[in-house]
């Protein structure tokens, strides 16, 4: 019985295996399919959603299987959705069997980075897909060309630092001298203001002295009040008006004013004298004129 027992069960699993397998063949007929159907569409008849549909359904029914999620990586390159293309060439990495389907997801890795301005990136997917494959010409040369381009990105990299470096010393050394101009500014108009303040003090000072810089303060320390002191001068000379209208005195060895007047009389008496005579003789010899000139 135990025998019958034993036989009896591995016969059924044996039936359960082989149920598996023929499920799992099955599947991956069907994923075949499928990604048939997704080339054709795509290629064919340029249909992305409908060849996206088609590969979506292969990789649910073989999971395993890279070929689906290679041909989708390459659907959304050709697309421009670089970085889902990304992701299913990172899958068909982890899925792959063999060095060459590594070798042509790593390829197109590195062909999405450098649509991408990835350098860097692109620069370890090509040397990944060159060692599953170091005799591939074409990714050989991509790999030069992305590390020239890193290089490139990176010497640019440096300049723009070094550039927004200099911008930087150049806008804190504009800083710097604003301030100094503003300090300088708050010297100047201090100097200024002490200037007027010493100007003021020294016109107050001015103000108690007269023209011939004389100060202008009694001997008690007083302000002198000019005007006082006019009015007392010109009631000085009120007081005394026969010295005012006394006639001056006669230098000695000149003339008064009244002996040159008395002297001015005598010689016009003298020339009237002599004039009155000369008209005389002119009378005395001149003819009258009866008839009268036409």
């Amino acid at each position: 019985m135990k025998k019958l027992l034993i036989i009896l069960l591995c016969f059924q699993f044996g039936m359960i295996f082989s149920q598996e397998e023929e499920d799992r063949a099955e599947a991956v007929q069907e994923a075949k399919r499928f990604i048939a159907t997704g080339n054709e569409v795509l290629v064919e008849n340029g249909n992305f959603p409908k060849a996206e549909g088609e590969y979506r359904k292969a990789i649910s029914k073989n999971p395993v299987d890279a070929t689906a999620k290679y041909n989708l990586a390459n659907a959304y390159y050709n697309t421009e959705k670089y970085d889902e293309a990304t992701q299913r060439y990172t899958e068909a990495v982890k899925t792959a069997t063999s060095k060459v389907e590594k070798h042509k997801a790593f390829h197109n890795k590195g062909n999405t980075f450098m649509k991408q301005k990835k350098y860097k990136e692109a620069v370890e997917a090509y040397k990944n897909a060159l060692r599953n494959n170091p005799k591939d010409d074409e990714t050989r040369y991509n790999l030069a060309l992305a590390k020239k381009m890193l290089e490139e990105e990176q010497k640019q990299n440096e300049q723009n630092k070094d550039q927004n470096k200099d911008n930087k010393d150049e806008k804190e050394d504009k800083k710097d001298k604003n301030e100094d101009n503003k300090d300088q500014e708050g010297e100047n108009k201090e100097d200024q203001k002490e200037g007027e303040d010493d100007k003021e003090k020294k016109g107050d000072e001015g103000d108690n002295k007269d023209e011939k810089g004389e100060d202008k303060k009694d001997e008690n320390g007083d302000p002198k009040d000019e005007e006082k002191d006019k009015k007392e001068d010109q009631k000085e000379g009120e007081g005394k008006p026969e010295e005012q209208n006394k006639q001056p005195k006669p230098v000695q060895g000149q003339l008064s004013p009244q002996q040159v007047k008395s002297l001015l009389e005598a010689m016009n008496n003298e020339e009237k004298k002599v004039q009155d005579k000369i008209n005389a003789k002119k009378t005395q010899g001149a003819k009258t004129k009866t008839e009268k000139d036409w």
